[in-house]
């Protein structure tokens, strides 16, 4: 009896270090604010990002990656539960110090803790500032940031005072004497972590604020740009060659740590380019902010060095995908995931699947929502008609095709009907000057990237 218990144990024991050999360490880059076309492999011709232009070469491109959110809380939200954030009323933007990600919601971090990962949450936060809202108590065993939404690049003015922008170890505040930039910070922070947790799999998170506001660059970077007349843009652009240089570090580190065949990373944006931070969306109409596809198509690679195929994935797919694909990956069940709103990505982007991985993808903030099924996009707005498109003739929503194509828009809108059903009312809302920019801003007579610009 106890040569077979032994046994059994012994089985037993060797599965589960077979999961765990087979789990992969899990990597997010999550950029802030950027252009969709302000990175060398989506066509920027003025900025300079080689290291990201690498991943992009090694990984899959996605062309149609979204957001869930055209603003930073909200698609955050999204991101790390896999849920559509409308279920749980995290719609829009903070407002107020006690409102956060719900308690009612889990992490992927919780999650991935369950199947035996050590999760790390690097940099801006923006889902609450309480106690109760801390990284340290959604599922994350270590935290280096800032809770709030943006903070300075450089030491902040008034060191001493204590608020949300200050920087984080876990729950501890962090000195601000030496004026570090922030991003190099980050990526030092993300480096340490994958050193000290090479043994066993992770999952960082590392949410850069970079590009977003305040627009803050190094002397030495800024100097690697002397052609760009515009100084807004200028600023852009040594920012983001520091986010390059820091993502590139982290990727250094994983290769040198021997990890790098071990890794899944994923590299996208919280949403469309800013108005103010004079970035460029390219083609894609609209801005952050907005329901265009310039609010919520991102960039969006994928990497995992020896298991995928570089190549191109051109179908739409979101980034409530990335929590199913990588609980998938970690040996999650089934029935675990069945509230996840996103879907394992791995079958399609690899070929063995080749449908489309979405049906139907929706939006909703305030007065204004979108629906896309196929090569089909409607956008609904309070007391405004709707707005139609063929995304595969006209990237750029310049053609509203509403008024001819009626049967198309009644079938989206059933479409988006049946999903707001099943969703809850904000449980915030944004002040009423925002209110009115999402209705402003979907208005066809906006025309333009500087006609956009003037509706944050």
């Amino acid at each position: 009896m106890m040569r077979i218990e032994n046994a059994v144990t012994s089985i037993l024991i060797a599965f589960l270090c077979s999961v765990c050999q087979a789990q992969p360490n899990i990597v997010i880059l999550f950029a802030d604010d950027a252009g969709y076309m302000d990175f060398g492999f989506t066509g920027t011709d003025d900025l300079k990002t080689p290291r990201i232009d690498q991943l992009a070469s090694e990984g899959i491109i996605c062309t149609q990656g979204y957001v869930t959110a055209s603003v930073c809380s909200p698609s955050r939200a999204g991101l790390l539960t896999g849920r559509y954030q409308q279920r749980f009323g995290h719609e829009a933007n903070l407002r107020g110090k006690d409102v956060g990600l719900p308690l009612s919601e889990r992490t992927l971090a919780d999650r991935l803790g369950e199947l035996g990962y050590t999760s790390c949450a690097i940099g801006k936060w923006h889902l609450g500032g309480n106690e109760e809202q801390h990284p340290l108590s959604r599922g994350f065993d270590e935290f280096h940031g800032f809770l709030a939404g943006s903070r300075t690049y450089f030491s902040k003015a008034k060191k001493d005072t204590i608020d949300q922008q200050s920087l984080m170890h876990n729950r501890e505040i962090v000195p601000e004497d030496d004026n570090r930039y922030l991003t190099d910070w980050m990526a030092e922070e993300a480096n340490a972590f994958i050193k000290s947790h090479t043994e066993s799999p992770f999952f960082l998170y590392v949410a850069f604020n970079a590009v977003h506001t305040p627009m803050q660059a190094p002397t030495e970077l800024l100097e690697e740009f002397p052609d760009i007349e515009n100084q807004r843009r200028q600023k852009l652009a040594g920012m983001t060659l520091s986010l390059d240089i820091a993502v590139g570090s982290i990727l250094d580190t994983l290769k040198t740590q021997g990890l790098d065949k071990d890794t899944i990373v994923f590299f996208l944006n919280d949403n469309g380019g800013a108005t103010i931070n004079a970035s460029n969306n390219g083609v894609l109409r609209g801005m952050k902010g907005s329901k265009w596809e310039g609010g919520i198509r991102v960039p969006y690679v994928i990497r995992w060095t020896d298991n995928l195929e570089p190549s191109r994935y051109d179908n739409p797919i979101s980034s409530l995908d990335i929590a199913a694909t990588t609980l998938t990956l970690a040996g999650d069940t089934d029935e675990s995931m069945r509230d996840l709103d996103g879907i394992d990505l791995l079958p399609f982007i690899t070929r063995k699947n080749k449908e489309a991985p979405h049906d139907v993808l929706c939006w909703r903030r305030g007065p204004a929502g979108a629906v896309r099924q196929g090569d089909w996009k409607l956008i609904c707005v309070d007391d405004q008609p709707p707005l139609l498109f063929n995304l595969k003739e006209d990237i750029s929503e310049t053609k509203n095709l509403a008024e001819e194509q009626t049967e198309k828009v009644t079938q989206l809108l059933a479409l988006y009907d049946v999903w707001e059903s099943e969703m809850v009312d904000p449980l915030w809302v944004a002040s009423k000057v925002w209110t009115d920019r999402q209705i402003a801003k979907h208005k066809m007579d906006v025309i333009g990237r500087e006609a956009e610009r003037k509706l944050p």
